[in-house]
């Protein structure tokens, strides 16, 4: 075999296999809280507290509290935690294309700067989670990208490095990260050509 043809595909989920909103989870929550949607947004997404639930330093009933003090919602627990994950809508073309791997006997593995309510909500609403030989998320392993510690949690998990591993992802800062561990990468901005590059790199276009 080619020592460049990679033995793993990884995806990013959000903006790769799964678009996601978070003004979603906002206009459903802030009816019960003391700020309008687009300021309850900001507290969801562009507050530290994201951060925090997304390494792992928060429990879900933690970042609920968090959410509920900062916001004055006043929704149950079960309220928010059915909101807050129902934000994600599947890219079908990058779903097929998880598929078409999958069925031809490709391995892939999932790796996400995530939490523990959006996993919960997409493992149960997605069929394709369950389809990939394991996952690397940010909450579990305690780092998020572009964090060198969360690149070698996959290498460690696969058993994989370098050019065995091509990687998919929206950011440019977590691409250079993987770059920079000589992984081979796929800056994904569009369907269509995401999975051109990919047949390409597998030697299958």
């Amino acid at each position: 075999m080619d020592s460049r043809v990679p033995r793993v595909v990884v995806f990013d989920l959000g903006k790769v296999l799964l678009d996601f909103d978070y003004f979603i989870a906002a206009q459903a929550l802030s009816p019960l809280s003391r700020l309008a949607a687009t300021d309850f947004k900001r507290v969801l997404d562009q507050s530290p507290l994201l951060q925090e639930f997304e390494t792992g330093a928060l429990s879900n009933e933690e970042f609920y509290s968090e959410v509920r003090r900062l916001t004055g919602y006043r929704g149950s627990y079960d309220q928010f935690a059915a909101a807050f994950g129902d934000i994600f809508t599947e890219i079908p073309p990058m779903v097929a294309l998880h598929q078409d791997l999958k069925t031809k006997g490709v391995t892939t593995w999932a790796f996400s700067n995530t939490n523990d309510l959006a996993i919960g909500h997409i493992r149960r609403q997605f069929p394709f989670y369950g389809d990939f030989a394991g996952t690397v998320l940010s909450h579990e392993i305690g780092a998020m990208k572009p964090n060198s510690a969360s690149y070698e949690a996959i290498e460690a998990a696969t058993g994989f490095r370098g050019s065995e591993l091509l990687y998919l992802d929206d950011r440019p800062e977590n691409i250079e990260g993987a770059q920079r561990r000589g992984w081979q990468t796929i800056h994904h901005t569009d369907p269509m050509d995401s999975i051109k590059r990919v047949w390409a790199a597998l030697g299958l276009n």
